[in-house]
């Protein structure tokens, strides 16, 4: 005769702290009730089937006789989805692997090594958390991260988690490289709005490294990686493993962008269509999870500390100013006041 199952009982709340892979180490069967969205915010299907194959941009053939035609692609990208994947971008396959490899080794660390750089301080350059805000969330995200500021490097570098061993060089390469290709994408963009000789970007701007860890999920019909937001900053380029999960919204439905490997996502970010006076869209997305396998990401965030103001040459007679102007102090505090939701921040700069 059988036993009957026991029944399931919900971990202790101060456990939740600890973040997602804490749980799913200690052997969590279902999801705690702290992560389950309300049922008209949950996924609508977890079949991933419904795809979308974002523009692509070959970094080689801006370099060339096709530069103007690439550049009608990266405008028209930047206006009907704020989202594109870049080819052939001069990144070697080598730092790109050494990044995926290093930030899986860190999130199979024991959990004691990690907590290590656990902080409820959103300010700390170093932090290793939860969910998004793990403070105000009242749901939190199937998620968690090390976040990990980068520029000037050698102010943070030495504050970087000195475990695994090649984290550091790992990091300090990648970070690198990314804020090259960064700096050729932004001038991409600029020179598609006819802005050649504008400046957006600051030698001191801030670049951070967010490393994403969705681990898989045993009910992940009932809970997001990421709820629907929009980034705060100008530009984000996100590396993905090849596990889908990256969702935008677009055409007033959820798609899933298809991995293309070694590949970046690019997407336009509130700085940026404050700046682009909306011509270019800051496009909502969200990440969703699976029961089979984790999914790990890297995020390279890219903003300015300084005011952004919708750029003059944007804004005439037919084009009036859209947005107030805004810095990164505005964010936070909105941040810290807030529970996070879809795109509000930038809602909240918007002229009326």
């Amino acid at each position: 005769m059988s036993l009957p199952a026991e029944p399931y009982v919900e971990p202790p709340k101060h456990i939740y702290q600890k973040g997602v892979k804490h749980l799913c180490e200690n052997g969590v069967t279902q999801v705690p009730q702290k992560y389950i969205l309300p049922p008209q915010e949950r996924p609508v299907s977890l079949v991933l089937n419904d795809c979308i194959h974002l523009p692509v941009i070959d970094f080689t053939l801006l370099q060339g006789m096709d530069r103007s035609r690439v550049l009608k692609v990266l405008s028209n990208a930047c206006r009907e989805f704020g989202f594109f994947q870049v080819v052939n971008h001069g990144i070697a396959d080598e730092v790109i692997g050494k990044m995926i490899d290093v930030s899986k080794r860190f999130f199979e660390l024991p959990f004691e090594e990690r907590q290590r750089y656990m902080s409820n301080n959103l300010s700390q350059p170093v932090r290793y958390g939860t969910s998004f805000n793990q403070n105000n969330d009242g749901v939190f995200c199937w998620r968690d991260f090390l976040k990990l500021s980068c520029h000037p490097m050698q102010d943070f570098a030495p504050l970087w988690p000195s475990s695994p061993v090649d984290l550091r060089e790992a990091v300090g390469e990648y970070s690198m490289k990314t804020r090259h290709l960064y700096e050729r994408v932004m001038d991409a963009i600029l020179e598609s709005l006819g802005l050649t000789d504008e400046k957006v970007i600051s030698k001191d701007g801030n670049q951070l490294v967010m490393v994403n860890c969705y681990p898989a999920c045993p009910q992940p019909e009932l809970t997001l990686g990421l709820p629907p937001h929009s980034d705060y900053g100008l530009l984000t380029l996100l590396l993905q493993d090849q596990v889908e999960g990256l969702q935008i919204q677009h055409n007033d439905r959820w798609v899933t962008v298809k991995p293309i490997p070694n590949s970046f996502v690019v997407n336009i970010g509130d700085q940026f269509e404050i700046f682009s006076n909306g011509r270019y869209k800051s496009v909502v997305h969200r990440v969703a999870v699976n029961s089979m396998r984790s999914r790990l990401s890297v995020a390279s965030l890219h903003s300015v500390s300084e005011n952004v103001t919708p750029s003059p040459k944007l804004i005439d007679y037919l084009n009036p100013k859209r947005y107030e102007d805004t810095n990164y102090a505005d964010f936070l505090h909105y941040l810290t006041s807030s529970e996070f939701k879809c795109k509000r921040f930038l809602e909240s700069r918007r002229i009326r």
